[in-house]
């Protein structure tokens, strides 16, 4: 994808910015692509992302913190996402009866069997997205991602 002609411009764009545009370009059309197969689902990435951590757990409660520290998209609305979840039935929270503020959440069996069915859908995107990359250039690509 040349840049330039994407932002429909004559003028040659340094390739410092030429290298972010295309970095908000690939996102833009990941993120495109991946509440795409998770609408269905009627999830968002940040839901998405907040189960799998929980499956992650092996059936250990987590508290918000936990989940905002491991976010891959850092947000302060957790608390909204949980409650979204609960309301599908997808987790559950349980308030300790000493301490109101200690809150710990875990994936309900739906939660679960829902997450799954995600999991196929996410690998079919990951795949098309990728399509064009080869295993060669995707570990070049993460390495140069590590530098950030």
């Amino acid at each position: 994808m040349n840049v330039e002609e994407t932002i429909q411009t004559e003028k040659k764009i340094p390739l410092e910015s030429r290298t972010i545009i295309h970095f908000m370009l690939v996102n833009n059309k990941i993120n495109e692509t991946i509440s795409g197969v998770l609408k269905p689902f009627d999830v968002s990435l940040q839901q998405f992302n907040v189960l799998r951590i929980l499956r992650g757990q092996n059936g250990k409660p987590a508290h918000l913190s936990t989940l905002n520290e491991r976010m891959v998209t850092k947000m302060s609305n957790t608390t909204r996402l949980v409650d979204k979840l609960i309301l599908k039935g997808y987790v559950n929270r349980i308030v300790c009866p000493s301490n109101r503020r200690k809150v710990e959440i875990n994936i309900t069996e739906e939660g679960d069997k829902v997450l799954k069915k995600m999991d196929v859908a996410m690998a079919i995107a990951e795949k098309a997205i990728l399509k064009n990359i080869s295993k060669k250039e995707l570990e070049q690509l993460n390495a140069l991602f590590n530098k950030f």
